[in-house]
């Protein structure tokens, strides 16, 4: 007999759509895919060098469980820089990607029972992980007059005394959207309030559009310091996805315990990647940029098409590379005589009729959505676009 809480964990649908698209384009179908979390970029020529220098004058064994010195003073330096806050080297724990840094987090965190305050939509992995580390997921519930953003009073109405920690994701996935300073604020005095802890997902704080600007929620008191854990990474800023280097900021006694874990989960992280994250931290910025402009192209022609379909409408994304598209409009109608339940269905049939690969809103706790990732080439979103149009056609 299998783990029983490993049967209950559930498969990436982010995963599982752009592994089937990619099984499709290796047996020669035209697939436009949408569904991919990364950018499309390649990895910026100075940190491929990086590596090649580290292999080659053989930077090839363990280091420290927690990353090597040199890596975390580069993450503190960052930290101090750009988001104005202050962390000693002790205090930064760097993992196997964003998603094995969150794993360190729940497990130095949770005990059987505990309660994780996760805002609806989220990032499918949040509730996974949490019930994976005997917790127990609570969804929060926003309104879409608020760009689906959590307020206090939402998170007070799931609120009780076993809570031990909110999971904030901003610039989101999968709506893109970023909190404000103000709203920031309110979330702190009421974590603060209640003494629990604040799980900050930051990995797409480099992708900002317009005039929305990123705010830690870290930098408002030492009080609100003391409960962040900082999460972010390198692989959504430097196109670094398949590198696998995250990170996390917390107390000095969290972060020894989360090197502890990692020293016998994973030993550590991997070594050419670290010396390349080192390159991509303390080398020139301008890739990050150019990047951001490229998506931000892509962003505003994307939202417009979506925007000017029927039964489909769309929030402007503030950050990172999703649309997040509502299909309400569409459930109910039917495709060929079958009728449209959930984003689940018509995501089916689109990828079946018309070859566009989006990943529906299911895994992200809102069934009426899709997400569409406009981390691809303008031809392909052009051409996607076209093709999801003529697929609303068709719908009866």
């Amino acid at each position: 007999m299998l783990s029983k809480k490993a049967l209950g964990i559930n498969p990436s649908p982010t995963m599982a759509i752009d592994s089937k698209a990619k099984e499709m384009k290796s047996r020669g179908i035209d697939i436009i895919g949408f569904g991919a979390g990364e950018p499309d970029f390649d990895t910026p020529l100075h940190i491929r060098e990086a590596a090649i220098r580290a292999i080659n004058e053989g930077h090839t064994r363990y280091t420290p469980a927690a990353g090597t010195p040199e890596l975390k003073e580069a993450i503190a330096a960052k930290l101090k820089t750009v988001n104005g806050l202050t962390y000693n080297p002790g205090q930064i724990v760097v993992s196997n990607g964003a998603k094995h840094s969150l794993s360190n987090v729940f497990t130095a965190l949770l005990n059987p029972g505990d309660e994780v305050l996760i805002p609806i939509p989220y990032w499918v992995t949040y509730p996974e992980l949490v019930s994976l580390n005997d917790g127990t997921p609570i969804p929060v519930k926003t309104a879409e007059e608020n760009n689906l953003k959590a307020t206090p009073a939402e998170l007070e109405k799931v609120y009780t005394d076993r809570c031990k920690a909110l999971v904030l994701n901003s610039p989101s996935n999968p709506t893109g959207q970023i909190y404000s300073e103000q709203e920031l604020r309110a979330i702190a005095d009421f974590c603060c309030a209640r003494n629990i802890y604040i799980i900050s997902d930051e990995i797409y704080e480099s992708l900002i559009y317009g005039s929305c600007r990123h705010a830690s929620i870290a930098s408002f008191s030492s009080e609100a310091a003391d409960l962040t854990i900082l999460v972010n990474g390198v692989s959504k800023s430097y196109a670094m996805t398949g590198w696998r280097i995250g990170y996390t900021a917390s107390t000095p006694d969290l972060a020894k315990v989360m090197a502890n874990i990692q020293s016998h989960q994973a030993s550590n992280p991997n070594t050419i990647a670290q010396k390349a994250a080192l390159a991509a931290l303390e080398g020139p910025q301008d890739c990050v940029e150019e990047m951001r402009l490229a998506f931000d192209e892509r962003r505003r022609y994307m939202y417009d098409r979506v925007r000017s379909m029927p039964l489909l409408q769309a929030l402007e994304p503030q950050g990172a590379f999703y649309l997040f598209v509502s299909v309400t409009e569409a459930i109910g109608r039917s495709f060929k005589g079958d009728k449209i339940y959930a984003s689940d269905d018509f995501a089916a049939h689109l990828l079946d009729s018309r070859r566009v690969a989006v990943v529906p809103g299911t895994g992200f706790g809102s069934p009426d959505y899709i997400r569409l990732s406009f981390a691809t080439s303008m031809d392909n979103i052009v051409e996607g676009l076209d093709r999801i149009g003529a697929f609303i056609e068709d719908l009866a």
